[in-house]
């Protein structure tokens, strides 16, 4: 017997196995052997791959793609989880590919949240109430435990492994096999296993139209922080003083500031 096109807009495999609570979008793709549990939401024109498991309690947004045997919205792997209710969301044009795990929050927060225009390859995890931006790439099997916040436009390598806790800044780069135990600045490049920074991912900066003005004075910034003789308080104190204020510029000033793990230099 010939099977419907399951790759065809709209079309829901035979074999999936779906929750009568769930909300699919009528061109949503549902593949082979797809299970959607209760609660689930799947935005307009998502594609959803053979064997995907959906738990329950997720919300994935518009024009998603999530490839074969990947699980989305499973329990917080949190040994104080009590079954309280909580969330996953996903945002808009992300890609999941294979085997990636991505878990519901916990009372802590209540959900975990990933935004929109990410790709995570494949065997990557992300644990319970993590906060992950827009544009962020998550290279393959990268792990992060609960409570991990990734900014904006961030790219982590390969096989690294992010603490529980820790913070990575909008921009930052994440070189492959890294251990990211502190908090990583925004726009910096590290890398290593201890990690250390390895100066301005000023590439990036430059292609994400950052102005030469505003590059120079994060430069400026990055100086004072992590190569001078300064100590933190007084490293800030002095940028705040001698460099122009800018929102680019606050970011970092400010990350570094309320770090609570401490920065990575």
């Amino acid at each position: 017997m010939i099977q419907p096109d399951a790759t065809a807009p709209g079309s829901i495999h035979s074999s999936a196995v779906i929750d009568e609570t769930a909300v699919i979008a009528a061109d949503a793709t549902i593949g082979p052997y797809v299970v959607i549990g209760p609660n689930v939401t799947i935005g307009a024109r998502t594609r959803v791959g053979a064997h995907v498991v959906i738990e329950r309690d997720t919300t994935i947004g518009e024009d998603c793609r999530i490839h074969s045997a990947a699980v989305l919205g499973g329990d917080p792997q949190d040994l104080k989880y009590a079954g309280e209710s909580s969330r996953l969301v996903v945002g808009d044009r992300t890609v999941i590919r294979e085997f990636v795990t991505l878990n519901r929050g916990s009372a802590a927060r209540g959900s975990t949240n990933i935004g929109s225009d990410c790709l995570f390859m494949a065997y990557a995890h992300v644990a319970h109430d993590c906060v992950i931006g827009d544009h962020v790439v998550i290279a393959n099997a990268v792990n992060m435990g609960g409570h991990v916040t990734v900014g904006d436009w961030v790219i982590v390598g390969g096989l690294s492994a992010v603490h529980q806790f820790a913070r990575i800044g909008a921009h930052a780069f994440v070189g492959g096999m890294s251990g990211v135990r502190k908090d990583v600045p925004p726009y910096v490049k590290a890398s290593g296993h201890p990690m250390r920074l390895f100066g301005l991912n000023s590439v990036g900066l430059q292609r994400r139209g950052f102005s030469r003005e505003v590059r120079v004075d994060i430069r400026r910034a990055y100086r004072l922080l992590f190569q001078s003789s300064l100590n933190v308080r007084d490293a800030l104190a002095e940028a705040r003083a001698t460099l122009p204020s800018a929102p680019e510029l606050d970011l970092l000033l400010d990350f570094v500031e309320h770090s609570e793990r401490g920065v990575t230099v």
